[in-house]
């Protein structure tokens, strides 16, 4: 497969929780990462085009069309592309098995590492009581969770004057508010026992747009986060290794070496 200039080359790349067509996605940032990187096989892990909020009002910029344009160009040179809907994108359940495009759309799928160990790859919302059975309760939380984006995306525009670091406001509440961090802990653990039952060694999951690598559970647990607050993915190498990616700080840190590099040249030269 043909690669990015300069992009670190991985064996399987996983996504989640994009939310394409949402003020709140960070599709500029996420476009960074995807030159970043290049993937034999790419799995999009739901949520990634937000159904419900283009239901509402259309919302499609420049950015979002760039960057399923990248993904396309991925699958054109060659890597393989597994589309899981979620809840935000269910409109796409009607279509699994179909390949579209290059696309392949399922359920779930079973992935094998190049380690030999096996993962369930799923959205995760089958395994959220309050979207399968209270709908109306989940949009009302959708809403007050859109409001908290608005309010963190204004909040990170002071931070960058201020010469600070990307700081999640939502990651922040759902860590300290003892009933949000009772509902990670029964998702994960609900996740966990789905992967046991399909034989699986762990699940690598999203929804809950809180990344995570652990084995609490007696099996491996991992959230690909999300790209509109935390900006991560999972990545496995060729040696099977998972790695979970903050690309918001590694974003950070790059964009800080290679100024120092660029400062070093020019001074040089001088």
């Amino acid at each position: 497969m043909a690669q990015e200039v300069n992009a670190v080359r991985v064996r399987t790349l996983f996504l989640s929780d994009l939310h394409l067509g949402t003020k709140g996605c960070q599709a500029g940032t996420l476009l960074e990462f995807l030159k970043a990187y290049d993937a034999d096989t790419i799995y999009l892990v739901g949520d990634i085009v937000d159904g419900w909020r283009l239901k509402s009002g259309w919302y499609w910029p420049q950015s979002h069309n760039d960057v399923v344009q990248k993904l396309m160009r991925k699958v054109r040179k060659g890597a393989r592309l597994v589309y899981i809907p979620g809840n935000h994108d269910e409109f796409l359940r009607d279509y699994i098995g179909v390949n579209l495009g290059g696309i392949e759309l399922a359920d779930h799928a079973l992935h094998e590492t190049a380690d030999g160990k096996r993962y369930l790859v799923i959205h995760g919302d089958q395994f959220d009581l309050v979207v399968r059975h209270a709908r109306w309760l989940a949009l009302l939380g959708d809403g007050a969770y859109t409001a908290a984006l608005f309010i963190n995306t204004h909040l990170n525009i002071v931070r960058r004057r201020l010469g600070l670091t990307y700081w999640s406001l939502s990651s922040w509440a759902k860590l300290r508010v003892k009933n949000a961090v009772n509902y990670i802990s029964r998702f994960e653990e609900l996740l966990a026992a789905e992967a046991r039952r399909q034989d699986a060694d762990g699940v690598i999951c999203g929804h809950i747009h809180h990344a995570a690598m652990h084995e609490q559970f007696e099996i491996s647990y991992v959230n690909t986060g999300d790209w509109v607050e935390s900006c991560t993915a999972v990545v496995e190498h060729y040696d099977g290794s998972l790695q979970l990616i903050r690309w918001a700080e590694a974003g950070q840190e790059q964009a800080a070496a290679e100024t120092i590099a660029i400062e070093t040249v020019s001074e040089r030269a001088a």
